[in-house]
């Protein structure tokens, strides 16, 4: 079994995978727009994540989410990926990193 700190290790190698996919809509990352909301990287590989739109009516909802299982499907080590979409709780502006806020000119 993987010790915490691989997993942890791994945690940060998938999320620096996910901050090279953005919305088309907002020129931010994903993961500093603040979209994905779980995160979690199993010892069998496995690969969870939740994640939500900033609004129910995207019309990149699907392609999205492909690209975020493509893309983690692609590290070595990940056996499988499961994508969630959640809505609970919306997607609101504070969720973003400062660098997204600063990005957006938001401070």
């Amino acid at each position: 079994m993987d010790a915490p700190e691989t997993i942890a290790l791994q945690d940060k190698i998938v999320a620096d995978v996910l901050r090279n996919i953005y919305d088309p809509e907002i020129p931010v990352n994903i993961y500093d727009l603040g979209l994905i909301y779980e995160l979690k990287v199993e010892p069998s590989g496995e690969v969870r994540v939740k994640m939500t739109l900033t609004a129910p009516g995207c019309p990149v909802a699907g392609m999205l989410m492909m690209e975020v299982q493509d893309k983690i499907k692609q590290l070595a080590g990940v056996k499988d990926v499961k994508v969630e979409l959640v809505w609970d709780p919306p997607w609101e502006p504070s969720r973003m990193s400062e660098a997204a806020r600063l990005q957006l000119g938001m401070m």
